[in-house]
């Protein structure tokens, strides 16, 4: 494994952070712990004038939560372990987990063509796309975002019918907003239920997440972040056309590590939707170094720091890449690293964990930095526990 370079120590004091640890928990986590996280968050806090910063890691199921900065710079309240972030497109794996879930409740078949569920659909080349590419960004060559003038169901619906793709299915990844979006609306429709309303209502409450939402609700917006745009104005997210389903949740780091958690197979949760994570986790096409499951990105375990600035580069993000599929798919694995970013225009969140290891760390942002640099901080807090 790539050795990352050693961090400079930096006082805490001298530039002004507030942070604190929840040191009576995760007593086994290994010693030095502490100050790896607060000199990477510190130097990247810096770095990228990052207001506020949560992380959270789990080692064997015992959390440990770091909180650093504030979480809105005209208030001073500082950032807790329950103070809600924009976490963007991490919102993707409750979409491929609800989509999943209804295919285990047999309301979908992942297999199944898209013109199935939506017989609007029927005779386009969109139509004959099986659903799997849709949670695996292998439709055939979406644009990351839908186009500007598509603005209401009709006019989404229009766009859809005359979607030409541009490569065979299956055989580019195109990361995009769209095509998770409408396995999203294809999943609410047979749910019955509106999409907010099966995921805040059904889904969360399913996986004991206490603190996530996609509508924030009055009595929980003290605990929401000011997000920081580029030029560190204050900025929130305004949800467009499939949005929700795409990148709008909002959630702390407490719910997400245990999220995280039960991803890994520990805590209590209904066997149904136990298997319906590990199904999240079957690997379905080798792009670059990444394998790619059901939204989540896994990387043979221990990954090169390399191999993991590739998979969540730029490149990863906004081009075309060769989509190598996996006959049959990968079971889940334990020996991997499994990672999703996501991002708003004031937000930016990296998720990790380690099934084997039974390790995982959230890091939450309220500004937007490269992947690089979350990839990075990752990377050495998984050293040191190592």
């Amino acid at each position: 494994m790539q050795v990352l370079r050693k961090l400079p120590m930096i006082s805490l004091a001298l530039i002004g952070l507030c942070a604190s640890a929840s040191l009576a928990q995760a007593a086994s986590t290994e010693p030095g712990i502490d100050a790896v996280v607060h000199t990477a968050a510190t130097r990247v806090m810096q770095e990228y004038a990052i207001p506020g910063l949560a992380i959270a890691l789990s080692v064997e199921g015992k959390p440990r939560f770091y909180s650093f900065g504030v979480a809105s710079k005209d208030t001073a309240a500082g950032v807790t372990p329950d103070t809600l972030f924009e976490v963007g497109s991490v919102s993707k794996v409750f979409t491929a987990l609800l989509a999943a879930q209804a295919q285990g409740q047999g309301l979908l078949s992942l297999t199944d063509s898209i013109e199935t569920y939506l017989p609007e659909l029927q005779g386009t080349p969109l139509g004959k796309v099986p659903l799997i590419h849709l949670a695996t960004h292998t439709a055939g060559g979406f644009p990351l975002q839908l186009p500007d003038n598509v603005q209401n169901p009709r006019q989404l619906m229009a766009y859809f019918k005359e979607w030409k793709p541009t490569y065979a299915a299956g055989s580019q990844r195109s990361y995009a907003n769209p095509s998770i979006g409408l396995l999203g609306m294809i999943t609410a429709n047979r749910m019955q239920l509106p999409y907010v309303q099966a995921v805040e209502q059904q889904l969360f409450p399913a996986l004991g997440l206490k603190n996530s939402y996609i509508d924030v609700p009055a009595s929980k917006m003290a605990l929401y972040a000011q997000g920081y745009d580029k030029k560190n104005q204050p900025v929130r997210l305004n949800a467009g056309l499939l949005g929700n389903e795409a990148y709008a949740v909002k959630t702390s780091a407490r719910d997400l590590l245990h999220f995280t958690e039960l991803n890994m197979g520990l805590g209590n949760v209904a066997e149904p939707l136990r298997q319906a994570m590990a199904d999240t986790r079957t690997g379905y096409f080798q792009v670059g170094p990444m394998t790619q499951d059901l939204i989540w990105e896994q990387y043979p375990y221990p990954a090169t720091l390399k191999a993991l600035e590739e998979g969540n580069s730029n490149t990863m993000a906004y081009e075309n890449n060769r989509a190598i599929a996996l006959d049959p798919p990968l079971p889940p694995q334990q020996a991997v690293w499994i990672n999703k970013t996501g991002s708003t225009n004031g937000f930016g969140a990296y998720v990790v964990f380690v099934p084997e290891h039974r390790q995982a760390v959230v890091i939450l942002a309220n500004k937007n930095y490269p992947n690089a640099a979350r990839v990075e901080l990752a990377h050495a807090i998984f050293n040191a526990l190592n």
